[in-house]
């Protein structure tokens, strides 16, 4: 584990469509905005199935703090899935914001 907390990147290909490269430096630059170690970041798109659960295992698995995402359209509903934030901070690139999450850490 690193000096800084952790994150990974979430973006969908389907949202991001051209402007994916500009959305994931959008992540990057988040990140170091606000002071995370971006791990990796992960591309899903309108077919990939169960994506709430497939990132919620990468949070587990890589042990990170955050999400970061290019903006809140990247959920469904533009919304940030209220079973994300119990598990992560989740960090929007447009707006900037930062959304805590809604329960302690128990690692």
């Amino acid at each position: 584990m690193g000096l800084l907390p952790s994150a990974v990147g979430f973006l969908r290909s389907d949202i991001s469509g051209l402007h994916q490269p500009q959305d994931e430096r959008r992540i990057r630059s988040a990140a170091k905005r606000t002071g995370y170690d971006l791990r990796k970041t992960l591309v899903f798109n309108e077919r990939t199935e169960d994506r709430l659960h497939r990132l919620r295992v990468a949070i587990d698995r890589l042990g990170v703090d955050a999400v970061i995402v290019p903006s809140p359209a990247h959920f469904d509903d533009d919304t940030i899935p209220a079973e994300l934030l119990e598990v992560a901070v989740v960090v929007t690139a447009s707006p900037m914001n930062a959304t805590p999450r809604t329960r302690p850490a128990t690692r």
